[in-house]
């Protein structure tokens, strides 16, 4: 059964909404601990210093920057950026599974650090927040690299001028520098490369 491009448009506003609040919560969500030690007040300190997993954050805006670009392009490269973002929401899923170990490891070795007992670890909201994001960039990216081709593109007409040689506007009437202002040229540039 062959696709409707009218049913991959109807998709592009969700799309990206998801996308990019998924990768964009994510990055906040990797700057923030995702393990805590247990025990006393005092120990809370040891929240500063272990339980963070900053290659979350980091794989967030890698994600984030994808969504951006694939709005402003078209063709094979947005194909291929869509790709892109799958693969880095891929890996912010595993990042988020395998991250939760690595944080609560952390945050145990931070309290023996301090000199405290070691009286475990656990997990905080921010890795919550971090699965459910990683997941929902995840189902957007997929979206993406299926509907992809149906999505409207931004005009040839906001690609920069090519080869215009511009003119001096002291010799153009009124309407011709309308006409290059219109057609995206700017008729003060005197060098336009």
């Amino acid at each position: 059964m062959t696709r409707r491009p009218a049913e991959g448009r109807r998709w592009f506003g969700p799309t990206v909404v998801l996308g990019v609040a998924g990768t964009g919560l994510l990055a906040l969500a990797g700057a923030k601990p995702w393990g805590a030690p247990d025990g006393a007040a005092a120990s809370t300190l040891v929240d500063k210093s272990g339980g963070h997993v900053p290659l979350a954050a980091a794989l967030g805006l890698v994600g984030l920057a994808c969504w951006g670009v694939v709005l402003v392009t078209r063709g094979r490269l947005r194909r291929a950026l869509t790709v892109l973002g799958a693969l880095v929401a891929v890996t912010l899923v595993a990042t988020a599974v395998v991250g939760r170990a690595s944080s609560l490891d952390s945050a145990r070795h931070a309290t023996v650090d301090l000199g405290r007992t070691p009286t475990g670890a656990h997990t905080t909201a921010w890795w919550y927040v971090a699965l459910v994001a990683a997941v929902v960039a995840l189902f957007a990216a997929a979206l993406a690299v299926r509907y992809v081709p149906d999505w409207p593109e931004m005009g040839s007409r906001y690609d920069a001028p090519a080869g215009s040689r511009a003119t001096d506007p002291a010799e153009m009437e009124e309407i011709d520098l309308w006409r290059a202002i219109d057609q995206g040229r700017d008729p003060t540039d005197s060098d336009p490369h």
